[in-house]
């Protein structure tokens, strides 16, 4: 078997965010749920649109910004995603390619337009999304060449696909030939309300199919039916090999075999936006884990790439990872 030519390769929701300072008024207003993220049509994803002040556009989607967080760190990763062939498509093909990410997918030409989420920050750094999925949410089984998915050492999964039939396809036939290839797969829970509409599901795919299980501390005890995060920690160090979960300023617990390890919080200088926080994290802990870093080190690079993202508007990073992360790496 030939040894892998990408650290890792991820699939997920190809999306092109849109973010703009708003306050909680407006996000009321909008009958939103702060802090989630709103799946909207077409037509909700205009009015929203048109309500915000002026924004940032840039190419984003969790699995996506994680790929450039690793790029950042100086190492390899491909994307698998579905975009139209419009101009949001070009922009986010060009942006993830500009930094070195393989992406390969061929866009659509015909279905729904290229998926934009509205990103609003409130003056707390707290983040809401309203999502509009188009083209990512057509993603197939047929989308995600094997060739790809054999080239990577991991395969970066995102929970947010699970909401779509042919996209749910497309992540276990990923998950089989990764194992097939003798790769691991990684997950990520992507969001509390994700959870609560798949439990049973994700249950049953951390059990059996999931190497590398990332998430934040409300997925993980929404998974496990708990308030007692320590509750879903012992809960799901029976069911993976590794789960790394997130706790905000409070940094984040991983279990392996080794048991418990606590990383603690890399310090800021200023909260601005916590959008890629979770993504950026993986970013790093999977940049360690691929480059033979210990599980607690794996965890470092992981707060560190997060603490990054937080400082600045935007879900990818700014400051080259690989110099911030010197003292670690070195």
């Amino acid at each position: 078997m030939s040894d892998p030519t990408l650290d890792v390769v991820a699939i997920g929701n190809a999306i092109v965010d849109v973010l703009a300072p708003a306050e909680d008024a407006l996000v009321q207003r909008l009958g939103l749920e702060k802090g989630a993220m709103n799946l909207v049509d077409a037509e909700e994803s205009t009015r929203i649109y048109a309500a915000l002040g002026p924004a940032v556009e840039q190419s984003g989607g969790s699995a996506a910004n994680t790929c450039a967080g690793i790029a950042s760190f100086g190492g390899t990763a491909g994307f698998v995603g579905r975009v139209r062939d419009d101009q949001l498509g070009e922009v986010f093909a060009h942006d993830l390619r500009s930094i070195g990410v393989r992406f390969e997918t061929r866009a659509a030409t015909s279905g729904a337009a290229t998926a934009r989420s509205m990103i609003l920050i409130t003056p707390d750094a707290h983040r809401t999304m309203c999502t509009f999925l188009g083209a990512a949410a057509e993603l197939e089984p047929d989308d995600v060449p094997p060739e790809l998915i054999r080239a990577g050492a991991v395969t970066y999964l995102e929970g947010y696909l699970w909401d779509q039939p042919a996209a749910k396809a497309a992540i276990r036939h990923s998950a089989a030939t990764a194992h097939a290839a003798g790769r691991r797969v990684a997950f990520t829970l992507s969001d509390p309300f994700c959870v609560e509409r798949h439990r049973e599901e994700f249950l049953a795919l951390v059990e059996g199919d999931i190497d590398i299980l990332f998430a934040n501390e409300a997925e993980i005890t929404a998974l496990y039916e708990t308030d007692d995060f320590d509750v879903a920690v012992a809960a799901v160090q029976g069911h993976c090999e590794i789960a790394a979960l997130t706790r905000s300023e409070r940094g984040a617990v991983v279990t392996d075999a080794g048991g418990v390890h606590v990383i603690p919080a890399e310090p800021i200088s200023r909260l601005v936006d916590t959008t890629g926080a979770g993504d950026q994290f993986a970013a790093g802990f999977l940049y360690g884990l691929t480059h033979g870093l210990a599980v607690p080190e794996c965890g470092r690079l992981g707060a560190l790439a997060a603490a990054e993202v937080i400082e600045h508007v935007g879900p990818r990073p700014e400051t080259s990872l690989r110099e911030l992360a010197a003292p670690i790496l070195d």
